[in-house]
């Protein structure tokens, strides 16, 4: 196929516009499919055909939910273009689909500057296709190491079919063994079954015929008995037999032999029938015999069934005694496990008790330490008063000396040695002594606690020289500076640091000292007999911190149980109350100290949590999180404590709370006396946890031209709220579609029920940013690191009011309105056009780096709208009318200056009234409806508010330029709302 020739179409530089876009529709269905936009953008941004906002729509519109469909929208974009559009399009095919471009037009993709239409210069085409083709053999490069990739991915994978193969085959034939094996122990199973049933037929016999023998046993028992009983009354009446036979010897009556005789033949008559049994008696006996039998196989069926119900009793005790064995088992390795903690707990205390009793006596031993550095300070000061008695009868030698030096030199009498001894004897410069930083032993805290900012020592004694009076109006001077030096941080007076010790000499000449309280330098009157006092200073409290921030360490489990706080955001985070016994108040934690800065550890990462300017709700959040030791930073702000309580109790606030946001989501009335909120409202936060809810904010609306509060009530805080609004979303996105009007309808009541808007790159709320992670600070500017590109859909956003001073600019929408309307309104009283200006090259770079360029009117003619032409119009007190797009926005908020933005709803019908208008620009109305639908969702990722005209409020261009004299007049009168720059 490659040696083929292809036939040479047409050349595009002969053909129009609407030959080159009937060649692409024909086209569209297979540059739909075949062509990514991601790819041939660059070059069309290159060419100017598309712009940055373009690009976006592109590449990040929620309507277009497929490659196909994103194409489609960017050939109806270059649509608008015209010829340019359509020659940039199929430039960028030639150089990155060359078949497809081949397919399109009929001819072959070439590489030649000739070949292309000169949209783009010279040096940037080949600049740019040096890129396409680096990218290009990056690409192949690419797919070249993919493809040996995947064919040893393939190797590998053929090597593990073939094991799994082998596996298969070995499988198979154990299989077969398994089935063989089976059907073998299936027949033993059954012969088993069949001798198992013969053994029970057996048992059941020989149990039948152990009951008839134990019946017939029983029965013999029974006979035998009765013999034995008859054998007893025979041998009876044979003894009385006997008895009488002698008897009848002695006894000659013939009539009582008679007697016993017939006696004897009655009983002999009825042994006999003892002797025999009865027939029907033996009946009786047989039948029971028989019934013994029948009884006896059903028992040994009952038996049989006892006995199977009895193992399987047996199997199941069994199993519950393997499971009572596992459970003991358990039991014995939780008891060990309790063991163990319990010993490591009663480990752990016992060190911390040591730990504890350690640090007693370290305190105890700083304390003794301490003490005993101001008693050696006092002895020092002693010492110093004995060096000042002696300095000061050096003093006397001294002028006794130059006295008699005096006398001598009158005398002219040479003192050389006594000279010498003069000027080597007295005192000579040495070393100043001075007094190292102490702390008032008894003014320190038990607890550890660290000063960010360097307390100034409490104690110090500097510059101690000879008595001379020079020497002390050093000493005074130099105490002077350091006590004015600390007047500035502590507000004290100097001398409330120093106190004056007479001497110790002249006990009854004290010395005369003047100084003036209240903070007026001291001064002395000294002579040279009397003893000049010593100052020093007194030693203060070591630990006077007001308005400093000190950070204190202690162990904050379950923090919120030991403290409790008030405040918000506009007056900072206090604490409010300490619970007593707490490890909080066994660190000295009082009531009335901001909490600025919160540190702990929580999955083995350190986190700083930064209270200074937190919401309350924050507040709560970050010291909720603390569940072990941690670090507490403290500013002690009493006065501002008290300010707070009291406006609480008198109700001029609810909580230290005060910030201002903008719902993005209509949220409905629901119980406990939520507010219904509309989109785009302003409100007015004043308390993030207000008493007896948990998930909701107290909040005003704000009037739209004052800062007054219209309405209060409970809102939805931010993270209910952020589910609502996902739940909109949902119902939109799944609601059944009834019909095309309906689903119109219902689009635009969406478009007025949500705002779509998203936190950007840092992927967290915007109200929270005091929590920061402080190992993962270095490593956020490491580039291997993942990006945070992470959006989150906010319900809220923070904005900020701005009251402009002077008329604001107009800006029309949408854009094909606004260039017929400009004009028009720009004819009014009160209002001008923006006129753009020519600027130079070098120029024109200053002020595009600046960001002060709105718009170019003229691609590389430096004929552009700036900033200044803007305030130039502004500063004669009337409204500047803007010809430009929604680009120019967030350039002019970076100047402080606030255009009224007015988008002017459309449709069919009130397009029909402007198609004369149209027609005279070109345009149509398709496109003029076109323009409105794509420039509509882009005015909600504008930074403020907007007004939107609504398309059956206007039916001329009369009626329509009235309507708008009206909005801009309201809208001037209104506060400007402007949101934070997310991205």
């Amino acid at each position: 196929m490659a040696g083929e020739s292809v036939p040479e179409g047409p050349d595009l530089k002969e053909m129009g516009e609407e030959e080159l876009w009937e060649l692409i529709n024909d086209n569209r269905h297979r540059l739909s499919l075949g062509v990514r936009p991601c790819i041939v953008i660059p070059y069309l941004r290159q060419a100017r055909v598309l712009t940055e906002m373009d690009e976006d729509e592109i590449l990040s519109s929620h309507n277009l939910t497929n490659r196909s469909m994103r194409t489609s929208h960017m050939m109806d974009l270059l649509r608008t273009q015209g010829r340019n559009g359509a020659v940039a399009l199929l430039e960028s095919l030639m150089i990155h689909y060359p078949t497809l471009y081949t397919q399109v037009t009929g001819r072959k993709p070439s590489s030649e500057p000739s070949r292309f239409s000169g949209l783009i210069k010279y040096s940037e085409l080949t600049e740019y296709l040096i890129r396409a083709v680096t990218g290009m053999q990056n690409e192949l490069r690419e797919a070249r190491c993919e493809a040996g990739k995947m064919s040893a991915r393939c190797a590998s994978l053929e090597a593990e079919i073939q094991q799994i193969m082998e596996h298969e085959e070995k499988s198979r034939c154990l299989q077969l063994e398994y089935e063989r094996v089976h059907r073998h122990l299936s027949s033993l199973q059954r012969e088993v079954t069949q001798l198992k049933d013969e053994k029970c037929d057996l048992y059941v016999r020989y149990t039948a015929a152990i009951e008839e023998k134990s019946a017939v046993s029983v029965r013999l028992h029974d006979l035998n008995l009765q013999i034995y009983q008859l054998q007893t009354e025979l041998q009876k009446s044979q003894t009385e037999s006997d008895f009488q036979k002698r008897r009848s010897v002695r006894c000659d009556s013939l009539a009582e032999a008679s007697l016993l005789q017939e006696e004897v033949r009655s009983l002999r008559c009825q042994l006999v029938k003892i002797e025999k049994l009865n027939p029907a008696h033996q009946d009786i006996l047989a039948q029971d015999l028989a019934e013994a039998i029948d009884s006896q196989v059903e028992l040994a069926g009952q038996l049989k069934c006892y006995r199977e119900d009895n193992e399987q009793m047996h199997r199941e005790k069994q199993e519950l005694l393997d499971q009572n064995e596992c459970l003991a088992l358990q039991v014995k390795q939780l008891t060990l496990d309790c063991n163990m903690h319990q010993q490591k707990s009663t480990l752990i205390q016992n060190q911390m008790r040591e730990l504890q009793t350690e640090r007693d006596q370290a305190y105890l031993s700083r304390n003794e330490a301490q003490t005993l550095n101001a008693c050696i300070l006092a002895e020092k000061d002693v010492l110093r008063s004995q060096i000042m008695e002696l300095q000061e009868r050096a003093f006397h030698v001294n002028a006794e000396h130059s006295k008699e030096w005096q006398s001598a030199k009158e005398r002219g009498v040479g003192w050389e040695c006594q000279l010498s001894s003069s000027e080597d004897s007295p005192f000579p410069n040495r070393r100043r002594l001075c007094r190292m930083d102490a702390i008032y032993p008894f003014s320190l805290n038990s607890f550890s606690s660290e000063c960010e900012e360097p307390l100034t020592s409490s104690v110090r004694s500097r510059n101690v020289e000879p008595p001379s009076p020079q020497s002390l109006r050093r000493r005074e001077l130099a105490l002077y500076e350091d006590s004015s030096m600390e007047t500035a941080e502590t507000d004290d007076s100097s001398l409330d640091d120093f106190e004056i010790l007479p001497s110790v000499l002249s006990e009854d000449k004290p010395p005369s000292r003047l100084y003036a309280v209240g903070g007026a330098k001291t001064t002395y009157s000294l002579d040279k007999n009397a003893v000049p006092p010593f100052l020093v200073r007194s030693r203060a409290k070591a630990l006077r911190i007001i308005g400093r921030i000190v950070t204190i360490a202690f162990q904050g489990e379950t923090l919120l149980n030991q403290i409790a706080v008030v405040g918000g955001n506009k007056t900072g985070v206090f604490v409010h109350e300490v619970t007593e016994g707490s490890a909080a108040h066994t660190v000295g934690i009082t009531q009335g100290a901001q909490i600025v800065e919160v540190r702990y550890e929580q999955d083995e990462k350190a986190l700083k949590m930064v209270l200074e300017d937190s919401t309350l709700e924050e507040a709560l959040w970050a010291l909720g999180q603390v569940t072990g030791p941690c670090h507490l930073s403290l500013r002690p702000r009493p006065d501002d404590y008290e300010a707070l309580l009291q406006q609480l109790q008198e109700s001029e606030m609810s909580s230290g709370d005060s910030f201002y946001v903008r719902v993005n989501v209509t949220i409905p009335a629901g119980p406990k006396g939520t507010l219904t909120v509309s989109c785009n409202d302003i409100l007015h936060v004043t308390n993030t946890r207000p008493a007896g809810t948990e998930d909701s904010w107290y909040i005003s609306k704000v009037h739209p031209c004052q800062l007054l509060a219209l309405h209060s009530g409970l809102v939805p805080n931010y993270y209910r709220a952020q589910r609502l609004l996902i739940r909109a979303i949902e119902e939109m996105n799944f609601q059944t579609s009834k019909s095309q009007k309906q689903a119109h309808m219902m689009a635009e009541n969406a478009q007025k029920a949500v705002r779509i808007v998203s936190t950007g790159r840092h992927g967290r709320n915007p109200l929270w940013v005091s929590v920061e992670n402080e190992m993962s600070k270095s490593t956020e500017s490491d580039e291997t690191s993942p990006p945070r590109g992470c959006l989150t859909l906010m319900p809220y956003t923070p904005v900020t009011p701005h009251f402009p001073p002077i008329c604001r600019p107009v800006l029309l929408l949408p854009s094909i309105l606004g260039r017929i309307l400009d004009k028009k309104v720009a004819a009014w009283q009160g209002f001008e056009l923006c006129e753009p200006e020519m600027l130079c090259s070098s120029d024109h770079a200053v002020r595009l780096q600046k960001s002060e360029l709105l718009e170019e009117c003229e691609v590389g003619r430096n004929f552009c709208y700036t900033v200044q032409s803007v305030e130039k119009v502004m500063k004669k007190g009337i409204h500047c009318v803007l010809p430009l797009g929604l680009d120019c926005v967030r350039r002019l908020h970076r100047a402080e200056i606030f255009p009224i933005i007015i988008f002017v709803g459309q449709s069919a019908r009130n397009a029909r009234k402007l198609r004369s208008k149209l027609h005279r620009l070109n345009w149509s109305e398709e496109h003029l409806l076109e323009c409105s639908r794509s420039e509509e969702p882009l005015l909600d990722k504008l930074p403020c508010l907007y007004h939107r005209v609504a398309p059956d409020s206007w039916c001329d261009q009369t009626s329509l330029l009235t309507r708008l004299r009206t909005v801009i007049w309201e809208e001037q009168r209104k506060i400007v709302w402007v949101e934070p720059d997310l991205w």
